[in-house]
């Protein structure tokens, strides 16, 4: 099977993508992601105080919700949108009409490769969600679909066309995603080995997820990818 080939596309899905950021603050951090971003629809969601005005550098294609935008539209069901913390950017979910989300939170900055060159990971995601899974068969080559890559010896040959990719999940790098006890323990432990890798999760395996780096089918995922509210 052809690795899916969007680099003649540009901007890939422009029209099916929307990028989700819940926030607290001005959105300064966008200028660094500008590059890449800049030619998709954002859905701001503002998290505390909605008297407060989040400013959004020129140039976006946006639309901003704050909490009593969130009061008007669902009004005695606003309250399944968690309040003060990022799990408020599921009404950015829900206001989406695109087939694709990517979701980003505001602090998130754009990572370099061993080369110095800036990471797309928005570009990266997009290719996840354009390419098949194997959730059933383990490939010790990680992703068969990449250019230089293949299904390793032993690959069943009925399952090498792989399955729709509902989620993309991606990582980061400097502080970990370590729950609160361990972040205690370990305050000043920080990822600094940049892995240039992607792999299935397969059937059936738990996993933990986190929203602020991460994108989703929304056709496919449905209403699984929303965040209860927390408290």
């Amino acid at each position: 099977m052809a690795t899916v080939d969007i680099s003649k596309s540009s901007p890939p899905l422009k029209d099916e993508l929307d990028i989700v950021i819940p926030t607290i603050r001005n959105l300064d951090f966008l200028e660094m992601w500008r590059p890449f971003f800049q030619p998709y629809h954002l859905i701001i969601v503002q998290d505390g105080d909605p008297s407060k005005v989040i400013k959004v550098p020129e140039g976006f294609d946006y639309e901003l919700y704050n909490r009593n935008d969130i009061n008007k539209i669902l009004g005695p069901k606003s309250s399944c949108i968690s309040f003060k913390d990022s799990a408020c950017r599921c009404f950015g979910y829900m206001v989406s009409k695109k087939k694709y989300i990517f979701t980003i939170d505001d602090d998130c900055f754009v990572a370099k490769d061993p080369t110095g060159k800036e990471i797309n990971a928005l570009e990266q995601h997009i290719k996840n969600l354009l390419t098949p899974s194997t959730p059933f068969f383990f490939n010790t080559l990680y992703d068969p679909y990449r250019e230089g890559a293949d299904f390793v010896r032993g690959y069943p040959f009925s399952l090498r066309e792989g399955a729709p990719t509902a989620v993309s999940h991606g990582l980061w790098l400097n502080i970990p995603d370590y729950d609160a006890p361990t972040q205690l323990v370990k305050p000043r432990e920080r990822n600094t080995r940049y892995v240039d890798a992607v792999m299935t999760i397969p059937k059936g395996t738990l996993f933990p997820m986190c929203g602020m780096n991460l994108a989703f089918n929304r056709e496919l995922i449905g209403p699984a990818m929303y965040f209860r509210a927390h408290g």
